[in-house]
Formats: structure tokens, sequence, C-alpha cells
């Protein structure tokens, strides 16, 4: 398998590094970091797809006034998932499947893009998106987004352990090497997707933690803003900082055999971006 790694959204809120821990103007930088990865026998998969075309022809229309003003999204037809398949030399229908680890408007915003692909996702999530309740999950939640998809895979936690985390049984139509793992807190369905490469795993925990300092030491550090952010948006606090612990565990005890990102670090971003040419 050949992974891309893609910045498929920019959210630039104000505040600068007390968001994003660099940025040295106004604004910060965080980035939609979504996979696209070629299998030999499984077409085009993408994990996560980031905003879409139409949300950047149309914001108003597809996403919610508090969070286009409060993430400071910025709108170019460069960052979708569509145009960074093509510029790899793909077309759209060579996008079979798409896993989701959560239905966050920065995370499907993409699906119409891809109308033959099966989309994977855990149960409990979609159960979430259309039992929407309280200021944030109307505003997190877009149906428009994906209410026009019909090829829906949806999953449950039964399959074995892996590094002590609960994972889904094999995907639909997919390898063994690419996995659903449970990590709810940020959304009561959301999930990280595991993918087993020559050089051991990489797991994409979407948003089960959002900054760099939060793994890969014993103590977490994060910055303000991110921390705000991530407390506004949890559904389980307490399920959601037990995962952030269990993934910083993960992070040091077995380092060299998982390598793990999170959705919105661009500095992650790059570092991957770097590693993967």
């Amino acid at each position: 398998m050949r992974i891309h790694h893609l910045n498929c959204g920019c959210m630039c809120p104000i505040g600068g590094k007390l968001f994003d821990g660099f940025s040295k103007g106004l604004t910060a930088r965080l980035a939609c970091h979504c996979l696209l990865i070629e299998t030999d026998a499984h077409g085009l998969v993408l994990v996560d797809t980031g905003l879409g075309t139409r949300d950047m022809r149309a914001p108003a229309e597809r996403l919610t006034p508090f969070f286009r003003v409060f993430n400071n999204i910025r709108y170019a037809m460069d960052l979708t998932a569509l145009a960074q398949v093509q510029a790899l030399g793909f077309a759209a229908s060579d996008v079979r499947h798409i896993v989701l680890t959560h239905l966050d408007f920065d995370h499907a915003g993409g699906l119409e893009d891809f109308p033959g692909a099966q989309v994977h996702l855990l149960q409990r999530e979609m159960d979430s998106a259309r039992a929407t309740r309280g200021f944030i999950a109307r505003n997190r939640y877009r149906a428009k987004q994906w209410e026009n998809i019909s090829d829906w895979h949806f999953y449950a936690p039964d399959g074995d352990a892996w590094f002590g985390f609960e994972r889904t049984r094999a995907l639909d139509g997919l390898p063994p090497e690419i996995r659903l793992i449970p990590l709810p807190g940020h959304t009561l369905g959301h999930a990280g997707v595991a993918i087993e490469s020559e050089n051991g795993w990489l797991l994409h925990v979407g948003d089960a933690y959002f900054y760099r300092g939060e793994v890969g030491q014993p103590k977490r550090s994060c910055t303000p803003g991110l921390k705000l952010y991530q407390r506004m948006m949890e559904a389980d606090r307490t399920a959601r900082l037990e995962n952030q612990a269990r993934l910083r565990a993960l992070s040091i005890a077995h380092q060299k055999q998982v390598q793990m990102f999170c959705s919105h670090d661009a500095l992650e971003l790059r570092q991957m971006q770097v590693e993967t040419r």
C-alpha cells in the first residue's frame, strides 16, 4: 500500500499560537489531515474527506455561522480531497472506499464528491448524528453533507483487541490491514483508523487529541485554545480523557510499532508528508 497524507481543509481561528503553538500572527493554522491509500486490489481508500467542493462553493448553505466564524475557515477548491485525488492522477471513481473517524462537518464534507464509494463508519456515530440534541450537536453535524449517501457500512466494536483497544472486525470489501478503533469522547461514535504497513502501524486518531504535545510524553501538554475547543466539542468528557490517556501511553510504550497523528495539527501533517515523500 502507498499512503498519501492530504490537507483537506484549513481553519485559521483567531488566537495564533494560543491555538497551534507556532503561528506568529493573529490567526492560527489548523489542518484537516486525511489519508489517501492506494491498495493493490481494493482501489483507492480515503480516510476522512475534510471539506468538500459544495462546502467551498456555498459555505453558507452547508456550514453553520457559528463554526464558519469561530474556525475562520478558508475556502479554496485545491484543498478539497477531490482536487488532490485528481492532482495525483486519479479520478473520483477510483475512490472505492471512504473510512470515517466521525461525521463532524470538517471530516465528512467531501462524501458527495465520491458518489461511487462505500462509506464505513461506527453505527453509534450515525445514531448520534441522527439524534442531534443541543447547540454543538446541531452545529457539528450537517446532514446536507451525507443525507444523499446510500452505500453505508456500519460497524460495532466486536473484533479482537488491538494493543489493548477494542476494534471492529474486517471492514467490508477492505483488506484486514485497515481497521476501525473505537475512541469515543469527542463524539459518541468517534473512531481511529489503524493501517498496517510494511513499517508498522499508522493510527489516524481523528479528533481523539488535537495537539502534538498530548501524546509522546508522560505529561499532557496542550495550547489554551485547543484545550478550550476540545472541552467545548466533547460529547463524553470522561471517555475522551480516558482514551487520550490510553493513546498517550500507547505512543510511549509502542513508539517503534505505532505512529499516530491527529486530524488538525499542521506540524504533524507536515512531518508525515516529509517522511512519505
